[in-house]
């Protein structure tokens, strides 16, 4: 995978979209707010599709 998700975790509202969509790649942290805990749980399209496209608060991100 060359682009791994990560979540801005000062910016997520803890909605719950991306855990109830991708839950392979994001969980909620200790902190209440979602994390990427496994980059490799789903291909870049669907974390794209269901995580990145749908979050309100566009706190997910792509590191390369």
């Amino acid at each position: 995978m060359a682009k791994e998700p990560w979540v801005d975790e000062d910016a997520c509202i803890s909605c719950g979209l991306c855990t109830d969509n991708v839950p392979e790649v994001f969980r909620f942290a200790d902190s209440g707010k979602a994390e990427c805990y496994d980059p490799t749980g789903a291909s870049e399209q669907e974390i794209q599709n269901n995580a990145v496209d749908v979050c309100p608060v566009s706190c997910i991100h792509w590191k390369e």
